[in-house]
Parts: structure tokens; sequence; C-alpha cells
């Protein structure tokens, strides 16, 4: 059964600009496989937005939201003016009788509260774990009057808020056909990320400079005075920034490395680049916090160290050789294919359709 589902990006900046981090990746690649599956999908995304696929896409003017994880607990819901939410969320409301289903990916108040107001059934996937109060009450609410209709990447990140077993925990996945396994790598390290503050690259770069091994970063630049900050800070160290790069140059550069680092100074909701560092066959380092030590398989394909320890990824580090990178892109074939994604989130989507057919 085919349906017509009306996807909801993220409204903090336009799809292939990197500023939604890992949830532009999440959602290219559901778009993928919804539509290889037959489904009729059109994508409403901030003016500018761009994805390499055939499926419609609605570009909406407006000022961008402010990302979440730059705020503080207490700071209300806000919306600048001509917010370009409530400019996505008004085309919703004006298209949404042609759907069987609109799928929301923005983390944000404001699709939430207006859930109740929609005749179609909206299911919302959350990106991060709990950043604010606001965001806890309103995803608390939505959560009791449509049981099931909200999804996470990870146990880890359902336990940050309220009530974690109301949640379906769906997971990742990527087009594995895009990263090409590496068995013999160059003598370097890779950290691949958003540059900001909750990501910690200071601890992958201390790492690096006592280890004395090569780091290539990659990733959006979206703190320059904390970059600027770590330039300063460690002028000696071995690093090199690569910039946000295409999957295609970005799995040449991974593939290369020995070890991707992780080093989060928050529950990181999931991490795509864990799977994507494991396609190419590259070990992760992380630290045991959040969806990466639900990943990773320690020891076998990367090691877990104990959060916002650079003398444990110093260890982890000298241990690389132990792993076996042929394990790392067999995890990746058989828990983070676009075929296993596309099976989890079609799965959730009947329910949720069925439930709301019942409940008319």
């Amino acid at each position: 059964m085919s349906w017509k589902i009306l996807v909801m990006s993220t409204p903090v900046g336009p799809l292939g600009s990197g500023l939604g981090g890992g949830v532009e990746l999440t959602l290219v690649n559901l778009v993928q496989i919804l539509n290889q599956r037959g489904h009729c999908l059109q994508v409403v995304a901030p003016q500018g937005s761009a994805i390499a696929t055939d499926v419609p896409l609605v570009g909406i003017d407006g000022n961008l939201q402010i990302t979440a994880q730059t705020q503080g607990r207490a700071t209300p819901a806000m919306l600048p003016s001509n917010a370009v939410l409530a400019n996505m969320w008004d085309y919703a409301r004006q298209v949404q009788a042609d759907y069987d289903l609109i799928l929301n990916l923005a983390y944000d108040w404001l699709p939430l509260y207006l859930t109740p107001f929609f005749s179609c059934p909206i299911a919302h996937f959350i990106s991060m774990g709990s950043l604010s109060e606001a965001m806890d009450e309103i995803v608390a609410r939505i959560v009791k009057k449509y049981p099931g209709t909200v999804g996470l990447y990870t146990v880890s990140q359902a336990n940050t808020f309220p009530n974690p077993e109301q949640y379906r925990c769906l997971g990742s996945g990527i087009d594995l056909s895009l990263y090409e396994f590496c068995a013999e790598p160059e003598n370097q390290l890779a950290w691949l990320g958003r540059i900001a503050p909750e990501k910690g690259l200071e601890d992958a770069i201390a790492a690096a400079q006592q280890t004395s091994i090569p780091l290539k970063i990659m990733g959006k630049l979206q703190d320059r005075p904390y970059w600027d900050q770590l330039n300063q800070q460690y002028p000696q160290a071995p690093i090199e920034y690569l910039g946000f790069l295409s999957t295609q140059e970005l799995q040449q550069k991974l593939s290369r490395c020995r070890a991707l680092l992780m080093t989060p100074r928050w529950v990181e909701a999931f991490g795509n680049v864990a799977i994507e560092a494991l396609a190419c066959g590259v070990p992760v380092i992380s630290y045991c916090r959040g969806g990466p030590a639900e990943i990773i398989q320690d020891g076998e394909t990367g090691w877990l160290v104990e959060p916002d320890r650079v003398d444990g990824l110093i260890d982890a580090i000298a241990r690389i050789e132990q792993l076996d990178r042929h394990l790392c892109r067999q995890q990746a074939e058989q828990l983070y294919s676009l075929e296993a994604l596309g099976d989890r989130f079609e799965a959730w989507f009947a329910e949720i359709i069925r439930t709301n057919n019942d409940r008319d």
C-alpha cells in the first residue's frame, strides 16, 4: 500500500546547508527509501533548500528558527517575525487534505502545539534529547493525547524525556552504496559534526595533540568564535579543517582515517556520523554518552570511553589496531541500511494511519 506523505523539514536552515545537523541526512535518506517504495512524497523546507532526488520540494520564505541547543532550558517557545516555521505549517494546513500523513522533523514547539488543529495525522520525529521545559511539556501532552505518534532515534534519547517508554525508537540508516570500504587507512584520525560547543571538539584536538596523530575535521562551522578559540588554545595541534563536505567527498576523506572520534558534551540523540564511519570500515571511539553508546559495539567496532576523559580517548587510540574494519562495515550493513530504515518507518506510519482511521 502506498501513502501520500507531506515531509516537513527542520526550520533552522535550508536543506543542504548543514545547519540542521544529522536530521538533514535522516530526511534525505527517508525520502529516498520511501520514494523507492512507491509512496508519494512532497518535502516542505526553508527557501534555498536542495535535495538530490526527484521528489518535489516546496521552498518557504521567512526567518529561520534559532537552534534549540543554543538556548537555556527555561527559554520560552519563540518565533521570529515572518517565521519560516509558521509559514511552513500554514502551507501544511492548506494542503493537508491531499495527504494521508504529515511527517514533522522540526525540533520545535509549534508543530506539536498545532497537532490537535489538523485533521491529517502527524508523525513527529524528534531529533534531539530534552533541551527545554517548554518542549518537554508539549511533547508529553501530544504523547498522552496521540499515543504512538512521537518517534525518536534511541533509548538514550528517550530517557531524557518524561515517560520514556511512550516513544517509538526508530534508529537511523544511510545509503550504503555511497560509502566505500577502506581496509588500509593512513595514520590520521577524523572528527565529523557541527563545530559547536556541545560537540566537544576540543577534546578530540587535545587527543590529537598528545598522540601527534593528524586530525581531519569535517562539518558545518556553526560557531565561529568557538572555532577561533580552539585554534588559539591549541596552536600546535596537528589539525586540518576540511569544511562541510558532500557525502562523496566526506566518505573519501573519512574512509582513509584510522578511527572517528566522537566527543559530545551533551546526550547525542543518535550520531549519524558514527554509522557513516562504520560504513567506510572506520572504527568509532566515542564517549559513552547518548546514541553512540547504543551504536558502537565496544571492543568490536569501536571503543566506548568514560565521558569527558581525554586520557581515555588516548588509550583507545592506542588500541585501534585491535579492531577489525570488516566488522565495522558488516555492522552498518546489518543494522543501518536504507531498507532497514524504511521497514521501521513504514511500520510506524501504518500504525498511526490505522489508529487515525479508527478514531474517525
